[in-house]
């Protein structure tokens, strides 16, 4: 459903004070009369995780109409979960060629490429992919989008390019406003941290992002906290933040190191083939939380040489997560106990694809296609589903109450002229 443009106003009194009963059902769309969907255009979609937290899989009225990713393992797998319109290629080659057009939509959402200010890229200071918010922004434009969503690292909120890309939405007739999510805190166990910025045409978005929080930290510094902390931040019933044991404590002992042709979740339940010397490692650190200062303190012949030279920092390194607290964020390479806090809370070995799937809140009927390790950057990389769908449910408010405002306006205008 896509409309010219109206103001909008919204009584951010009435967000704030409301209940969790009412909040749900303003997010349900109980209380407004809404269209069947709105038209979704996903950027930088990798496998689709930020699509699926838009879709009618979460409760949500959106229907994505288009969507684009460089990597060709992403967009089979978008393809396959979704409506086959994902196409493969560079956006900025896309655009130039001016072959493909844009269709019209009422949301784009999507994560420009991150590496480009992430602190694990030496590099980041002339790095081209700090330039990729261009190319979405003038799909907003082509799209005649009223909303946009843009995710990424933290870190990119307060630079230079942060102030660029506000300055460009706005010259475009947006509001914007921006903050950092913890996937935690909406439901997701994982304690993923990422920035979004969200413009509106028609409304300040600050009026209503971030959404309120689902999902309270029942152990910072290991004390009870006490709730709410803000009462406007939360709902009136939080839950404790999920947990490994949360996601994963069904799970049988992996079988085999190789993606298997059986029915979810199993298919992506598999081990690796670790040497000798790593199995040692695990053993010497069996309990839930060591990591790799306990391996060189327990066991220091089996520590690597490069990790008694370093005397700081990397302190999840070759961890073991914890089963009570939520899994630490998942990045592309979590087979590789050595890249993280990745080792199962009481085996001896690192986390399987299933289960990092889970942590990222995929549900296990999604599929993934690829190899071994396209399908772990695309779950690696994706923006978890549940975190995208509390992001989606202030689209969603947005966009109904400015229909139903436009709709109130519409039959107005139509009795107007019946009576003349």
């Amino acid at each position: 459903m896509y409309h010219s443009e109206t103001t909008l106003n919204i009584d951010k009194s009435l967000i704030v004070k409301e209940d969790e009963a009412t909040y749900h059902s303003r997010c349900s769309g109980a209380l407004i009369k809404s269209p069947s969907r709105y038209r979704l255009i996903d950027l930088f979609s990798g496998a689709g995780g930020m699509s699926l937290g838009f879709s009618e899989a979460f409760g949500q009225p959106f229907q994505s109409v288009w969507a684009n990713d460089f990597n060709q393992y992403c967009v089979e797998t978008y393809n396959e979960n979704f409506a086959k319109h994902c196409i493969a290629g560079d956006i900025v080659e896309i655009l130039g060629q001016g072959k493909i057009q844009i269709p019209k939509a009422d949301v784009v959402i999507g994560g420009p490429p991150c590496q480009g200010f992430s602190l694990l890229n030496k590099n980041r200071e002339n790095d081209p992919r700090k330039e990729m918010w261009r190319p979405y922004l003038e799909v907003v434009e082509k799209s005649g989008a009223s909303i946009f969503v843009m995710e990424n690292v933290p870190q990119l909120l307060g630079t230079f390019e942060h102030g660029e890309i506000v300055g460009a939405a706005e010259s475009l007739g947006f509001k914007v406003w921006q903050d950092k999510l913890i996937a935690a805190d909406y439901g997701v166990p994982q304690t993923r941290i990422r920035a979004f910025i969200i413009g509106c045409r028609f409304a300040d978005p600050s009026i209503l992002f971030p959404p309120r929080k689902t999902h309270f930290n029942p152990n910072g510094n290991g004390k009870q906290l006490m709730l709410p902390f803000n009462r406007e931040d939360y709902l009136s019933k939080p839950a404790p933040w999920k947990t490994v044991r949360d996601a994963i404590g069904d799970l049988p002992k992996p079988e085999g190191t190789e993606i298997r042709n059986i029915q979810p979740p199993l298919d992506l339940h598999f081990g690796r083939n670790p040497t000798e010397l790593s199995r040692k490692r695990y053993r010497a650190i069996p309990k839930e939380g060591m990591n790799r200062f306990d391996l060189q303190r327990i066991a220091p012949e089996l520590t690597p040489k490069c990790w008694i030279r370093k005397k700081s920092g990397g302190t999840d390194l070759f961890g073991r997560l914890w089963w009570d607290r939520p899994s630490v964020t998942i990045r592309t390479e979590f087979y590789k106990p050595e890249k993280g806090r990745y080792l199962h809370p009481d085996q001896h070995r690192p986390i399987t694809h299933r289960e990092a799937a889970r942590f990222q809140s995929f549900p296990d009927s999604f599929k993934f296609l690829g190899s071994k390790i396209e399908i772990a950057k695309q779950i690696g990389n994706a923006v978890p589903p549940l975190l995208a769908a509390r992001v989606a449910d202030v689209v969603r408010l947005l966009l109904d109450k400015r229909y139903e405002q436009w709709t109130s306006s519409h039959e107005k205008n139509e009795a107007k002229l019946c009576r003349v």
